[in-house]
């Protein structure tokens, strides 16, 4: 069994509501179970401020699958829920389903990259990470608390439990 962090996002259709529907759709992903979930947090979205604010959460689950099998249970999710691929990385999102951590693995081939990228830099992924899992780190040994922190909140919001 694997432990899983996923990393979850949405600003457009009933963000809440997206979310929710996210959560359930995890726990329903076979050889999977969700163990924690994080609260929901409102965030500034990157990159182009001319979009809806976030609501983030992070879901701890362990899984029986391979990584790219989980990436493709994920990426199921997120075009079930209406999810539209575009050039602009950065562009509103109806939702987003993010492997952040796999075990204690580093991944890098051209359809993940885990530890998600950016993991470091991101208050919306490292605030809920830390909230679930205090005590955890980072393949290259960092602590998930101390990164969290130590970094700047951006306006970052808790908005309610989840479970």
């Amino acid at each position: 069994m694997a432990l899983v962090y996923i990393g979850l996002g949405s600003n457009l259709s009933n963000p809440l509501q997206q979310i929710k529907l996210a959560v359930e759709a995890l726990s329903n992903i076979k050889s999977t179970e969700i163990s924690k979930v994080s609260s929901l947090y409102f965030s500034r979205p990157m990159g182009p401020q001319d979009q809806p604010d976030y609501m983030n959460a992070v879901v701890a689950i362990t899984t029986q699958l391979n990584p790219l099998a989980l990436l493709d249970e994920l990426q199921s999710i997120e075009n079930n829920a209406g999810r539209v691929r575009k050039e602009n990385r950065w562009g509103a999102r109806i939702l987003d389903l993010d492997i952040i951590l796999f075990n204690n693995q580093v991944i890098n081939n051209e359809r993940l990259t885990v530890p998600h990228y950016g993991l470091e830099l991101r208050e919306f992924v490292l605030l809920p990470l830390a909230e679930i899992s205090p005590e955890l780190a980072l393949p290259n040994g960092k602590s998930v608390l101390t990164l969290s922190q130590n970094i700047e909140t951006n306006g970052l919001k808790i908005h309610s439990k989840l479970r």
